[in-house]
Parts: structure tokens; sequence; C-alpha cells
């Protein structure tokens, strides 16, 4: 009984399409991370960067949406089809086990809409039943360039085709099929209005009976009559172990296709062709045809059969007798490389390798024919070498841009300029003021043609502007040193994760700032060795941010902060000047800092005060001889307006406002004279130059300060906003003009777009335009429901159950790049609700009660400790709520917004990714503001619940786009294994570099050494080093020997003295020497100590150094696997086809104890700590469960799995009483185990008992650690007498923590019988509830391929990522489904908190 639950996303970008997407002038870049689907628009944006070459500007992502799919995302095309709900492009989504989705988007639901779904795995195209299952295919789409059709590659040799209706077809579609081939659809009813036509599919086969081997097809472009593409193949499968006997046997053909008729015709055929080939890549006009990339060669075939090519190292000419042109001094590796237009005027294209290295292929003409190819070397100072890694996918953005996404690397937008570009004609472009950093650059070159027609533009043009009377392309810009390359955005990949660890953060060595720090660190941090090769780095996560505290002090008194910067009273003389500098600019007049901080206290006698504090650059200094009134009463509120001319101060009674010498200006009363009421101030809310007020009457108060600084009451000429009672609202200064249907200027007045929201205590949001209180511009009953969507015109049932909404707050979220407002809902027990506003039609005249909605965001977090009940939200009003929700515009570059309270966090946001909702370290929060000073540039100030404040910035170099708090630390090397050493406090990796491969010496080596090769293979060379987490750099190395790699590396508690019986935390190292394939693979164990040096000047973290302490040799096998096994101190080594329980001598030897034999290759091997059980994982056959005996020593196979698989990684999961074993194998199954020797299935416990089999999808496990679980205090009252129900609901206090392959970080967590049976119902009703993108089942998703009768009594995993999307139900759904389940839905939130808390140490 177990729960799967993600705590990130998959990062690792698998595929990439740039189409308009969202709207039919959009600029759109979808992305496919493995099973997540995102879309992104981009823009431009000026460069900070001075230089010639960048003064262009910087191409950004800003991401719009993303959807997890219940599948793996294998390809992505765009069609254009003739009825669009956005009248932009559709998008075909390509799925593992031969599965296409057409989708588009939907402007009505701001999200896509699944047009149908097209199935091809049945069983009559398998083929012969020892053809390999359609998941371990390669499956692959690719379209016609002019839309017509789009072929799907699956199996062996099968080919289905979908044909597209296009607006100027005169064809039905439908002619010539028969109805029983009809593609199965989502309904599985043909439709007439379907934007496609019926799919068939082709044997590759029958094209021509010589492809039985094919290799790679794609749609060719310039065909105008009917789709044509190019195919691959071969008629014996190539390899270059038979290049002696057969060489050249790849052959291009070249076919047309009519997606009416069905009718196919060969129009080209090359045969003879270099073995490597690997790859066709289309080639749009003006070069036209195809490219033919090969290991070794790229080979250029026109439309009329003509092959030219170029070979690019010297096996080349070794490897084909096919004529290429000679560039072997260029010594490229082309397996795996990348290869995108680069220039659309003479057709050169960016070559990328599988290093990242950047190489340009040019193309010479003759008329409109290509005589010859010629590749050069991007040089290091042009950025030849920028990317760390190559790149998966890549996609052409426009502008001199491409996006290029990796799955070992972080994924990047790559940019490029020319040397030769005029550079005057730039400088007077995008020459701006210095201040405005930010300021957008208008693209003067967009086009209303479609994005292929602006990628490739039109052929007729570019010949005749290439041309000119030779018709050859200009090959003037085809010098070394014309194209300067550097990255213009960075997308975060912790791909993919090789190992992980736990540590402890860094202490830091000035003892004052440990003490400011201590109680906001994290116990624990997590540390995962991320990447491949060169983008290799170690990732440290922690799931709160970890605040760098600048100083904290004593404030056990106060109740709230806030720090504002307040413009000095100008001189009557220099009031038309002050004016001409408002007009140019508005941020202008401000001072850098902040200068003033308003505190709010309560005496020890019990009476109220505020104190004001002028910040300087020594700290805080109180202010006398000025009119503020400290006597007067506790702050509720403060800001300024009038772009801070008037500093306002909101107390309980009154509204004080002072000048920015904090000379009394005003007083606004909140006495009534006419009744003699006197209400009072409950929260406030400003935005220059309104004031709001909520009062306890339920009343509202609406200020403007006008021009002469003159804070004046609004006329609330509605009726509504008098006699209705207001339980919240906010202000909120509209710069994107969504809630206004005029659109916003960068030259507006103050006040411009300013909107008020009210929600009233019956829960129907008011929204006003200011300052016009006539009638409201929006208005909707749907809030307290809190629907998927929210629009003016919802209606909920009269009985439906509503959320109790504490406070509301419309506030930008997103850093400097890009800012969006979104709704901000705050209930009860302090959960978030978090809305984007969305516009369904961009026209003008629309009004906003038809065209606002408002879609609810996905926020899996759960407030822990409410301090702030509904009662006192909504009851009389005496209470007074001092700790609402904080807008920050700044916060170290974010826009973000803060919430105070038992669950103190932030809601942060950055262009690439959505809101997170991530909590900050420490205790309670009583209030907090935001601090710009000179020391704390761009930070915050806060108070806990201890009454210590403190200064504080967010950490830099720390992303939250994954919900987590992640810091990549690289280090240009690969990463094979990462462990904490807990004595010393660092941390110890095993890294390699590659060096050219040398023949070994000696013993090892061939007898006769042939001549020296210029062109070497590589190896890798392997290092220990160790890492400091105060500064995270290198501060010791040990070097191996060559050809010496590193399999696994531990921190082990061994006994190193036989005579002392002393223990100590050893780092341990497994490894494996390989001299080649001729020479048998040795191994060595290397055990180190971490021992106290004299640092060196001024690096006092460099005081630590590796000491050899023992070291044994292996004559057969690697080792593979190390393991603390027993209570003896003893390692558990896997070494070849043996396991050994060794034990360290002083002598520096390692001795084994106690052996057992294995089948093939131990993978991974797990012991059970302070017990003798011990698991070893296979890579052919399985798992066993073994024993390990101290008296005498030996190791007892305990029992085995029933079946052999594939196992890449292995843990043991203890339950109570119960052991299970959770393997998972390289189909991407998680198998449940369990050792049960009573069971009578189990004989004897010599079989494992497979519990259940889970289906990770194509999250290929690479570790799992076994960790500790936390649990926190449920706001669940017990119940009386049910001390039966309270044992059996105990927590389990294991849980496995799996790393995979894509980046994405799960957890598996073990439930009592109790929550199991009600996660695992509401999983299966969740899932019939949500919506699911793409159409796909998620049910299905998660089946493991194993047939049912493997089971002994099995329970589904449950599901924990369906169960984070419970919050996406609204509130009438949420009851229905926990009635379902046989719940309250304050049950459902209490599991839910759980499941998501057993990682309270990091």
């Amino acid at each position: 009984m177990q729960c799967y639950t993600e705590l990130t996303p998959p990062t690792a970008v698998t595929h990439s399409l740039t189409l308009p997407f969202v709207a039919a002038d959009a600029k759109n870049l979808i992305l496919a991370k493995t099973s997540l689907l995102q879309i992104f628009t981009y823009k431009t944006i000026s460069s900070s960067s001075k230089s010639s070459h960048q003064r262009a500007g910087d191409t950004k992502l800003v991401l719009i949406s993303e959807y997890a799919l219940s599948g793996t995302i294998t390809s992505l095309v765009g069609i254009r089809i003739p009825a669009s709900k956005s009248g932009g492009k559709a998008l075909l989504v390509g799925l593992k086990d031969a599965r296409l989705s057409l989708i588009e988007w939907d402007p009505e639901r701001h999200g896509p809409s699944t047009i149908s779904i097209h199935y091809y795995e049945q069983d009559e195209l398998q083929g012969s039943p020892w053809a390999p299952d359609i998941g371990n295919c390669v499956n692959y789409l690719t379209v016609d360039p002019n839309g017509r059709c789009a072929a799907l590659r699956f199996g062996v040799r099968n080919l289905a085709v979908l044909p597209f209706s296009q607006k100027d077809d005169d064809i039905d579609m439908n002619d010539g099929f028969d109805e029983d081939q009809a593609p199965k659809l989502a309904n599985g009813d043909h439709l007439e209005d379907s934007p496609h036509g019926t799919s068939f599919v082709v044997q590759l086969s029958k094209l021509d009976s010589t492809i039985i081997h094919p290799i790679h097809l794609a749609f060719l472009y310039a065909y105008r009559q009917n789709a044509t593409f190019g195919i691959l193949s071969s008629s014996s499968s190539p390899t270059s172990s038979l290049l002696h006997e057969r060489k050249d046997h790849i052959k291009y053909m070249v076919f047309t296709l009519d997606p009416q008729t069905k009718e196919y015709i060969p129009i080209l055929s090359i045969s003879g062709l270099p073995y490597d080939l690997f790859k066709v890549i289309p080639l749009p006009s003006p070069i036209e045809g195809a490219l033919l990339v090969g290991g070794n060669e790229i080979i250029h075939v026109n439309q009329a059969g003509k092959a030219i090519g170029v070979g690019v190292n010297l096996f080349a000419k070794h490897s084909t007798s096919f004529g290429l042109i000679d560039q072997s001094e260029l010594a490229l590796r082309l397996e795996g490389c990348i290869i995108e237009q680069l220039s659309i005027e003479n057709g050169e294209m960016l070559i990328i390798l599988h290093t990242g290295a950047l190489a340009i292929l040019s193309f010479h003409m003759d008329g409109s024919n290509v005589s010859s190819l010629s590749i050069r070397k991007v040089a290091d100072e042009l950025g030849g070498s920028i990317l760390a890694a190559g790149p998966a996918s890549a996609s052409a953005l426009g502008g001199n841009a491409m996006f290029l996404g990796s799955e070992i690397s972080n994924s990047v937008i790559l940019g490029w300029s020319k040397k030769s570009t005029q550079s005057s004609r730039r400088k007077s472009q995008f020459e701006t003021p210095d201040g405005l950093d930010e300021m957008m650059i208008d693209d003067e070159e967009e086009e209303e043609d479609d994005l292929d027609d602006d990628l490739y533009g039109d052929s007729s043009a570019i010949l005749q502007t290439t041309t000119n009377g030779g018709n050859r392309l200009n090959s003037a810009n085809s010098k070394t040193g014309d194209y300067v390359f550097r990255i213009h955005d960075t997308l975060i990949n912790i791909a993919p994760m090789s190992d992980v660890t736990l540590g402890k953060p860094a202490t830091p060595l000035i003892k004052g700032e440990r003490l400011i720090s201590e109680g906001v660190r994290s116990e624990l941090q997590l540390v995962a060795a991320t990447g491949s090769g060169k983008a290799s780095s170690l990732a440290v996560f922690h799931q709160n941010i970890q605040q760098k505290v600048i100083g904290h002090f004593d404030l056990s008194d106060v109740q709230g902060i806030w720090t504002i910067h307040a413009s000095k009273p100008v001189p009557s003389g220099a009031q038309a000047n002050q004016e001409t500098v408002t007009t140019r600019e508005d941020h202008s007049i401000w001072p850098p800092y902040d200068n003033l901080m308003i505190v709010s206290r309560k005496t020890q006698s019990g009476a109220e005060e505020s104190d004001v504090f002028a910040l300087t650059s020594t700290g805080f200094e109180a202010l006398t001889e000025i009119e503020f009134d400290c006597d007067a009463g506790a702050t509720i509120e403060a800001g300024t307006l009038g772009r801070g001319a008037r500093v306002i101060q909101v107390l309980q009674s009154v509204v004080r406002i002072y000048d920015g010498n904090l000379g009394l200006a005003q007083i606004l009363d909140m006495s009534d004279d006419d009744t003699g009421a006197e209400p009072k101030i409950i929260s406030a809310s400003l935005a220059d130059p309104y004031l709001l007020l909520i009062r306890d009457d339920s009343s509202i108060y609406v200020a403007q300060c006008d021009d002469n600084n003159e804070v004046e009451e609004l006329e609330r000429e509605d009726d509504k906003l008098l006699s209705m009672k207001w339980l919240t609202g906010c202000l909120y200064a509209d710069a994107t003009s969504i809630f206004t249907n005029h659109q916003n200027d960068k030259g507006q007045n103050l006040g411009q777009n300013v909107v008020m929201f009210l929600l009233s205590v019956t829960g129907t949001l008011h929204v006003y335009s200011l300052p016009d209180l006539s009638k409201p511009i929006y208005v909707t009953e749907g809030l307290p429901f809190v629907p998927p969507i929210l629009s003016a015109n919802y209606v909920a049932r009269r009985t439906a159950a509503r959320e109790t909404i504490a406070e509301i707050l419309v506030a930008d979220l997103g850093d400097k790049i890009s800012k969006f407002p979104y709704l901000i809902l705050r209930g009860s027990n302090d959960d978030l609700t978090i809305y984007e506003p969305f516009r369904t039609s961009s026209s003008s005249t629309a009004s906003l009660t038809s065209t606002l909605h408002f879609s609810k965001m996905p926020n899996p977090h759960i407030a822990q400790d409410p301090i702030v009940s509904a009662s006192q939200t909504t009851g009389d009003g005496d209470s007074v709520r001092n700790n609402p929700m904080r807008f920050i515009s700044n916060l170290g570059g974010y826009s973000t917004v803060f919430l105070p309270g038992g669950s103190p966090a932030f809601v942060i946001k950055s262009s690439k990714s959505t809101p997170k909702v991530i909590g900050l370290q420490g205790s309670s929060v009583r209030n907090m503001s935001n601090f710009h000073t000179e020391e704390c540039d761009r930070g915050f100030i806060y108070t806990d619940v201890h009454g210590i404040a403190r200064v504080a910035q967010l950490p830099s170099a720390v992303s939250y786009d994954l919900g987590m708090a992640v810091r990549k630390i690289e280090l240009g090397q690969a990463i094979h294994g990462v462990a904490y050493h807990p004595p010393t406090q660092v941390y110890a990796i095993g890294t390699s570099a590659f060096v050219d491969f040398e023949l070994p010496k000696g013993d090892d080596g061939p007898k006769k050494h042939k001549e020296e090769l210029p062109f070497k293979p590589t190896t890798e060379k392997s290092f220990i080093q160790l890492i400091s987490p105060v500064t995270w750099e290198v501060i010791d190395t040990f070097e191996l020997d060559p050809y010496e790699i590193i399999m696994c590396i531990k921190t082990l508690n061994l006994e190193i003295s036989e005579t002392t019986n002393e223990r100590r935390q050893m780092i341990t190292i497994g490894t494996a020497l390989t001299k080649g394939e001729d020479v048998a693979i040795k191994g060595r164990i290397y055990v180190f100590d971490v021992i106290e040096v004299v640092p060196q000047p001024g690096y006092p973290e460099t005081n630590r150094k590796l000491k050899l302490y023992a070291k044994e040799e292996i004559p057969r096998g690697a080792v593979t696997g190390l393991a603390e096994v027993g209570t003896q101190g003893f390692m558990l080594v896997a070494q070849g086809q043996k396991c050994m329980v060794r034990g360290v001598k002083e002598d520096g030897t390692v001795l084994p104890v106690a052996f057992q034999d294995v089948n093939c290759y131990v993978t991974s091997i797990k012991a059970l700590r302070g017990t003798g059980i011990v698991l070893m994982g296979d890579a052919l056959k399985g798992v066993w469960l073994t024993g390990y005996a101290e008296d005498p020593y030996r190791l007892v196979q305990l029992g085995k799995m029933g079946k052999n698989i594939e196992v890449l990684a292995v843990d043991l999961l203890p339950d109570g009483k119960d052991l299970f074993i959770v393997v998972a194998d390289a189909n991407g199954n998680l198998h449940v185990l369990q050792y049960d020797p009573e069971h009578p299935k189990s004989l004897q416990g010599h079989l494992l008992l497979q519990r259940t089999t889970f289906s990770l999808g194509s999250h290929l496990p690479t570790s799992m650690v076994l960790l500790p679980r936390t649990t926190a205090p449920t706001s669940i009252p017990p119940v009386p007498n049910a001390a039966a129900d309270a044992a059996d609901a105990t927590i389990p206090s294991s849980q496995i923590l799996i790393s995979s392959t894509t980046g994405s970080l799960a957890l598996l967590s073990t439930l009592s019988e109790t929550q199991y049976r009600k996660l695992n119902t509401l999983t299966t009703t969740l899932s019939n509830s949500l919506y699911h993108a793409c159409g796909l089942n998620p049910r299905a998703y998660r089946i493991g391929k194993d047939p049912p009768e493997a089971m002994v009594g099995g329970r589904n995993v449950v599901d924990g990522t369906m169960l984070m999307r419970w919050a996406e139900l609204g509130s009438q759904k949420r009851a229905e489904v926990a009635g379902r389940v046989g719940v309250d839905v304050e049950e459902v939130r209490e599991d839910l908190r759980v499941l998501r808390g057993g990682l309270g140490y990091l």
C-alpha cells in the first residue's frame, strides 16, 4: 500500500516546435519534456550589454501554460486546419505506443482542446510474432510542409498517413476511403466537420521491396502537386563491424504520395550511400533537396538526384567509396548532431555537435544547383564552445535566434549576429535611456505571413535578391568570423540525475553569521549529481526558501512593520522643474532606497502605539522634531501617495497624512457627523493615487490624492457601494489593460487604469475602474465556489458548498522579463487559490462581462498551521487581521506576494514558470515588508512569533521554477556520484573528463603498436574531489589511474582497526579499469578518510583533505555497488559476478569474510541498516534478497524474483512488520514485491511475492534512497474512544526518494490501511472528474505491462500526482467527490497535507 508522488516535474527537453498556436499572429514555442507539454511565447527585450553585436536585444521565453500528460511525447508537428478556434495552427502530438492526439488552442477555456485521438497499436499492425513491441521501436512524426498530410513512422516498417483538408482544397477528403478504415476518434465516430480525413497505414516494404531496414524519412519542400517524402533505408542491417564485407549499402529514395487515392510513386532512387547515414533533413528554397547526415559525412541530394558530400574526419574515406569532398582536418564526430538553418539569405546551416561545439555548413551554388559543400568550425572566441552539451532538439525563432532543447544540460536560446552589420543603424535603433533597461523593442520586421513563410521566406523573392544576374548565392557572408554566438535565455534542467545524497547545509565560518542564521536554516539539504559530460553539475534542493539573513534584532512587541521611500518636499522655486521631470520619466523622482520605517507595537501595559525610524547606512535612527504622533494608536497600513510626496498612515479611527519630512499635512476622520457612528478601519489598500479602506461595519472608504497632494473621498455614486456589506478588497494598477477596454501606453498619467476589487459578505466580486464609482465594470457571484473557469455568468447550485474567503489580492507576479496580474484568494485555513485573468476576445468594443474570465492555476501547496480562523475573519468584526498578504514589486528581481501566518510562503513566479507557492524557512511570521537599502538590496524585513525581526534577501543563483528552491553548481566535468561526509561536513564527488585514448603499455597492451592516429577515440580520466558546501568549490582532488572509471561512491561507517574496534565514517569508492574491449575489466576499492589540514591563507574552507586509508585490487570484474552491512562495520561489495562482505584492516587492505555468487551483472545493491538484510539487482535476472549472518560469516539467499527483468534501481521499504522491495526496470515499471515466508505462494519465502506494478512512463529511475518521514500536527480534533482507528492511521516512518533520467524527483510513501482506502478511491474519482490534456487516460497510463496472473493479492499504487490536482476542482465538485469517498473535504485536505509533508527536514 504505497503512494507515488512527483515532487518536481521533468526538466529534460526532448522535442520543440515553433508555430502560431494561441492566435494567428502569435509567436509560440511548444516544448515536450517527456510527459510535460509547455506552451511558451517569446519576445525581444533590450540587452544590458553595450557590445555592438548585442544591441539587437535578447530573445526571452515567457510561459503561457503547461500540462502534464498521461503519456510519453515522441513528436510534435504543426498543422494548419481550416476552422481553428484561435485562428492559429493545430498541434499534432505523437505519443509512445503509436498514438496521435490533435489539439488546438481554445480561447474560451484558455487551454488546449482535443480535436481527435488516433491509435495504431492494433494487433494486425504488429507484423510477425517475433517483431519488437511498438513501445520498443522509434516512433516519430513528420509533416508535409504544405500541410496536406502527416505521417507517423511506428513499429518496424509501418507508416500511418493522416491527410488534412486545406482551405483551398476542392477535393472531398473522404473520397476513396472505406468506412471501416476510419480512424478511432475520441468518440469512436467519424466527424463530418473534422479537419482531417481518414488515416491509413502503409507497409514501407510495399513502397519498395528493398526497404527492409528503414532508417529515417521526412517530407520534402518545393513539391506542389502531392506530398513528397525521402526515406533512407537498407536491405541489410547497417553495422561497422562488417565494413570489410559490405559497405555503401544505404539507399535514398523519394516518393510522392496522394493522400486521397493512397497512391505512391517513386521518383528518385540513389544507392551506394555510406553505411552510417542516419537522418534526412529537408531543405527549403533556395537550396531545396535534402541533407543526408552520417557519422562521418554530410551529403546533399537535389531534386534531380545529384548527390554531393563532404567528409568531416579521416574515417569517412575508410568507411565509404562514395565520392566526398575531403575536410578530414575538421575531425568532427557527427553522431547525435543537430543541423538547423542559420541564414535564410544564403542557406547556411548551423551544425551543433553532441559535445556542444558549433560549425557552419555553407552551400556553393552554380546557377540553381549546389556545386559543393564546405564546413568551418566556429572559433571559441566567437562562441563556438558556448554550449556545454549538444541539444536534443532545435527550433528557429526568427530574428537570429534559435531554441536548443537539451536532455543533459540547460536548454538555451542561442542568438547570433554578424560583425559586418552596420553598427550605426543598429545604434540609432536600439539606443535607449539608461534607466529604461526593461523597455520592449518592437520587431519592425514582423509580417502577417505564416510562421513557416516567415522562417524560410518566399522562394521567388529570395532567388530574386540573391541571384543578381549570376543566379548564385552571395558567398561574401561565408567568411570565418562573420557570426558571433551568445546565449539569450536559459531554461533550467536537472536531468539526468545520476546520484543523490542528503547532507547538512553549510555552517557559516564566521561566528556572527552563524548566530543570525539560527532558526532559518533547514536541517538537511538534498544534493544531486545532474547532467552529463561537461554539462554536469551539483543541484542543491530545499523545500523552503533559505533566506540570506543580513541582520536580526529583538522586536518582541512589534505587531507590524512598513518600510517606504518618501520624497522630500520640493521647494516652490523648483516646482516647474519637478513637473517637467515627472512628465518625462516618473521613476526619476524616486529615491534609490527606502528611507522610512513605521513600526506598530503593543506595550507591556497593553497600549498600542506606532514609531517611525529613518533608514540610514548605519541602521535605524529614531526621528525627533517631527509631527508624527506615536501615541495615536496601532498602524493598520502605511504607504505613499502622490509619487511619494504624501506618507499615508492608516490607524483604526483616522488616516494621518504627512509630507516627505513627516510634517502633518492632513487627517481623514472616519466618524460620521450625521449618524455619530465611528467605524474602525480593519484593512487598507493603496494604489497611487487612490486609497481604499475596509471598515468594521462592512463599509468602504475610497479616496484620491489630487495634483495638489490633497486626499479627498470619492463620491460613491453606485448605491450598492453604500448598501452592500463588504468583506475585503484591494486596489490594482492595471499595467496590462486586461481589466479595461482601452489600451495602456507607456506615457500614461498617474492613476490611469487603477481598478478596485471588492468582495461582498455574500461572496459577490465587484470590479470598479477608478475614479468612476457609478457602476461596476465586472460582477461575478461565483468566486466562493472557486470553479476552474470563473466568469461573470457562472451559476452554481443553491446548495453548493462554498469556500470561506478571508482575503483577496490582485497583484503582478513575475520578473523583469514578464509580469502579469493574478487574483489570489486566501482561505480561512491559509490555503491560496490563484486565478489568472484572460480575455476571450481582443476586441476593444466587447464588454468585460462577456470577455473577462479567470482560470484557476494548479497549486498543490497546503498550509500547515493557520493562525486565523474563519470566525475571526467573518465574525462580528471586532477582531483585526493584522497579517494580510503583502505585495512586493521587486524582491530580488521578482514581483511577488508574501503570505504571513503559520505557513509563511512566497507566491513566486518567473517568466518561465507558473506561480509557485514556496514556504519561507523558519517559524510562523507575524508580518513583513519590503526592505531596500544600501546594505540590503531588494530584500525584506519580517518578524516571527518569537519576536525576532530579520532583514533578509532571497539567495542568489537559486531557481524556483520547479516548485522547490534549486541551486545548480557547474563544475565543467562529468559527475558520476556524490556522497556526504558528516564528521567534516564536506561532499565527495567522483568526476571525469574526456581525454584522448592511448594504447595501454605492458602486459595489457598489444604486442605490435600501430602507427599513431591523428583522430583518436576518447576515454575518461577520473578524479575524486572534495567540495566545500560553504563556497561549493573544489578544495582537494585525488587523481585516479588512466582507464579507471568511478562506478560508485558511498560514505560508510566502517571499523578501521581490529585492535581498538574503532568505527569511523569513511568515503568508499568502487572503480573499474577498462583498457579496451579485448582486455578483461578489473576493479578497485578505495577507502578515504577526510582529515583536517592547515587552510590556504584567506580560504578557511580549504582545511579538509583526502587521505587514502585502504586500497584493494579486484582481479576480476568491476566494483559496481557498495553498502554498509551488519553491525560490525563491514562493507558489502558487488564485484563482477560475486558479492563479498569485506572488512578494512589496519595495513590498508580490504579482506573478504563472506561471499555469494550472482548471475550476470549487479546494477544496484542495498542493505537495511542495522540488519543483515541485503538486496541485489541484476542487469538481466531480476533481484535477490539475501541475509547476512556474522557468526559464522556467511551470505544466505532468502528469496528471489519470479521472473527476469533488467533492473535499474532497487531499495527496501519497511512498513511496520512487513518488508517490501521496490524494483525499477528498464521499461519504466515500478515493481512492488514483498518478502512473506508465511504466504503459501512464496514457497517458504524463496519466491518474492509481486504485489503490484506501477508504470512510470519514460521517467526511468536512476537511484533510490530510503529516507525518514516527518509528520506534522493535524488540525482535525481527535475522535474520542477511537484508539483502534488512531493506531491504524499511524503514519509509517519510511519513504523512498526516486530520481530519474528526465529530472523528475518523486516519493514512494507507505500508507496505512485507512489512508489507502480513502486515497485510492479518491484517485479513481479524480481521474473521472478532471480535465486531461490530449484526451489521454491517466489510469491506463499507470497500468504496468505485467499480466494480472503475476500479481499475488496486489493492490494498485496510489497515483499521488493525480491527488495533488485536488485543488483544481471547485468547491461544489470537491464536496461531491469527497462524498463519494465517504469523507468530508477537510479530511481529504489533511491526508494530502500529510503526503506532502514527509520531507520536513528539507
